[in-house]
């Protein structure tokens, strides 16, 4: 069974839903709960009532309710151009609204001096949307792919207060915490890419061209050659030889990683494949959590209700993290306090344990949970400052001993000439 906010919100959900549809086909994505865990159902062509009836009569119990709509220019939203700037559109509608404009004018003026063909289009969106005397918050409801939950969350309880420049101050605040871990991660890992590259590179060297040229020397002077030395002058020889098919080979490897890097579901293989490693795992679990606490603080000082805000920051946990949410819930719904619920749960650090139960005495638990979060992101940017300086030196310690090992096998029939003599 739903509970009672679920089911206002799911039936204002679908009276927005009936309005006339200004992007295109409807369909309804509803997040439901299951025996084996938290699935995401679609459907389209019917009503939003009907989906949600559908769902309830199969048993499982609905979470979020999420119309989706197709603009017309679909390659906006799905296709290769870039993603809404939601920070910058954020920040410049921030500064318009401060230097006093109000929505309406500031958003035309946004719209006026975009160049942007897929940035621009959204922004026409919603001015008719708000021409037409839709609520801001409706308008970015429609357009999930550019708007995630928590901002309209946070600027639909700024129409309630009338205070929307202080609402996108908060998420832009939050955003760019967010930004900055990125960009760390980003700045710390340019450099073991551009020395795996050119390592990579010169390998490649030594093997086609360098290696190929001592085996027709050895060949010539009839002496039985190291095992080790053979394979490896073997190996570059047919390089040599088949160079197209090895050139071939190279550039479809790289076209498939990069294919499979630029598609979501590529991306999420290869992040899920990394995270194996426990130590990655662990600091994976740390960041999410500090999203997780940002995130809530943010609502809750939107003035969304905790089970409410709990369950719009679902989806930044991990899948095994997000079950734990949903027992987390439960318990609060039973009555436990916040930090008790997560504790139980494993969804707590020993610091934000800490400073959660200060919150709930103090009744300030949204800036608690800020503090929470700004702590856990300070571990990991060291953490991350760590790492880089440890692998650094340890991939030029692994490229070192790979070409190395190629020069010494390469030389090692002349070691022995030497020797003999």
């Amino acid at each position: 069974m739903m509970s009672m906010s679920n089911s206002s919100d799911l039936a204002s959900t679908t009276r927005s839903s009936e309005k006339p549809p200004l992007f295109g086909p409807t369909s309804i994505r509803i997040r439901v709960q299951s025996t084996s865990g938290i699935q995401t159902l679609e459907f389209s062509g019917i009503a939003q009532s009907e989906a949600i009836h559908r769902v309830t009569a199969r048993g499982l119990t609905v979470l979020s309710v999420e119309p989706t709509r197709t603009p017309e220019l679909r390659g906006v939203i799905t296709g290769q151009q870039p993603l809404f700037p939601l920070l910058l559109f954020s920040q410049e509608l921030l500064a318009l609204l401060e230097a006093g404009l109000n929505l309406s004018e500031a958003l035309t003026t946004l719209l006026a001096k975009e160049r942007q063909t897929g940035t621009r289009a959204v922004l026409q969106q919603v001015v008719q949307a708000l021409n037409e005397g839709r609520n801001f918050s409706d308008v970015l409801a429609l357009m999930p792919q550019q708007f995630p939950d928590v901002y309209i969350a946070t600027v639909r309880a700024a129409e309630r207060t009338g205070d929307l420049p202080r609402a996108l101050s908060r998420y832009i605040s939050y955003q760019m915490q967010f930004d900055s871990l990125r960009k760390m991660l980003v700045s710390a890992a340019i450099y073991p890419a551009v020395l795996l590259g050119v390592g990579g590179l010169v390998t490649l060297f030594l093997l086609g061209y360098v290696v190929p040229r001592f085996s027709v020397v050895y060949e010539s002077s009839g002496r039985e050659l190291p095992w080790l030395s053979s394979l490896l002058l073997s190996f570059g020889k047919t390089i040599y030889i088949h160079w197209e098919v090895a050139l071939t080979a190279l550039i479809s490897g790289v076209w498939a990683a990069v294919w499979c890097i630029r598609r979501p579901a590529g991306r999420a293989w290869l992040v899920n494949q990394v995270l194996r490693v426990p130590l990655l795992a662990a600091q994976a679990r740390q960041f999410r959590l500090a999203r997780f606490y940002r995130a809530v603080s943010l609502l809750l000082t939107a003035g969304i209700a905790l089970p409410r805000a709990l369950e719009m920051v679902a989806g930044l946990l991990s899948l095994p993290q997000q079950r734990q949410l949903l027992r987390c819930r439960a318990s609060i719904d039973q009555g436990k306090a916040l930090s008790t619920a997560l504790v139980e749960n494993q969804l707590v650090t020993p610091v934000a344990e800490s400073l959660l139960k200060v919150g709930e005495r103090s009744g300030q638990m949204a800036e608690m949970l800020e503090r929470a979060a700004a702590f856990a992101d300070d571990e990991f940017g060291r953490w991350i400052d760590w790492a880089s300086k440890l692998l650094e030196p340890l991939l030029m310690t692994v490229l070192g001993v790979v070409i190395g090992t190629i020069v010494v096998l390469m030389y090692m029939p002349i070691f022995e000439l030497a020797g003999s003599l």
